[in-house]
């Protein structure tokens, strides 16, 4: 690949970084609706196969959210406004969806995993724009089965989109009478259960795979993820400490349309 190759994919994915860990504050998410797309065209640059180039997009997405969740969770901790009971309770529920998601990732296609983050980016992208802050189903958050099935999901889908479960844990909070910036600070903790587990469960779907591009451990890219890193940590903290002060509804429309632009595009690609 020429040098101008380089430079440009170091710069794209830089700038993809900052955008992904001001999201990671703002939301409550890992940044993975932005890191997978970019992800999926950059590696495209690089010339990695197509069979696995998308494995590889969610994989690392994953990996990044690592650090990104933390320094999240961390700045929302200081506002006070986190529920640990809903994070300790979804601590062995959420990394099983996890889990499933690896196994599912280890099966599948590249076209399928693609079809996969498309469908589900579609649907959250119409829930982000048709949302409206009066909508409530009940007063309490549901507990005991109903809880863990709901972590559970969020779990599966969430690592099957490489994303840190901003947008499905802030739909339930919210959808249960929640407070918007408890449910965003909350679902810091929650990308953390799921990216952890997440990172360990590419490695194992991806280990043994061919095509994949040197320095890989499994699904898991690391010069992308070495590279997005730094930008994630420093504007994740930015991001939280305007979740605190913003206009939600004017910043969630843009979120979903910017996802409904990628569902899109996702499915153009297969005609």
């Amino acid at each position: 690949m020429l040098s101008v190759d380089l430079i440009f994919f170091a710069i794209l994915l830089l700038l993809t970084g900052s955008l992904a860990g001001f999201l990671a504050g703002l939301f409550g998410v890992g940044g993975g609706a932005v890191l997978v797309p970019v992800f999926f065209y950059a590696f495209g640059i690089l010339g990695i196969d197509e069979t696995v180039m998308m494995h590889i997009s969610v994989g690392s997405s994953l990996a990044i959210i690592i650090p990104t969740s933390i320094r999240s969770f961390l700045a929302h901790i200081k506002h006070d406004a986190v529920d640990f009971d809903i994070v300790k309770k979804w601590i062995i529920a959420i990394p099983l969806g996890v889990f499933t998601a690896s196994y599912i990732a280890s099966i599948a296609s590249g076209d399928a995993l693609r079809l996969i983050f498309a469908i589900i980016t579609f649907v959250v992208s119409l829930r982000l724009l048709l949302n409206r802050p009066g909508w409530i189903i009940g007063k309490e958050v549901p507990g005991g089965v109903w809880r863990i099935i709901v972590g559970y999901f969020i779990g599966l889908f969430s690592a099957l989109m490489g994303i840190g479960g901003g947008v499905f844990n802030n739909t339930f909070m919210t959808l249960f009478g929640r407070p918007i910036h408890q449910a965003v600070a909350t679902s810091a903790g929650v990308g953390v259960l799921i990216a952890i587990p997440g990172l360990f469960g590419y490695i194992a779907a991806g280990l043994g795979q061919p095509n994949l591009p040197s320095f890989s451990t499994g699904y898991i890219y690391w010069p992308a993820v070495l590279l997005v890193i730094p930008a994630t940590l420093f504007f994740a903290p930015i991001g939280a400490k305007l979740a605190h002060k913003a206009d939600k509804r004017q910043l969630e429309i843009a979120f979903g349309i910017f996802m409904f632009i990628v569902a899109m595009r996702f499915f153009y690609s297969f005609f």
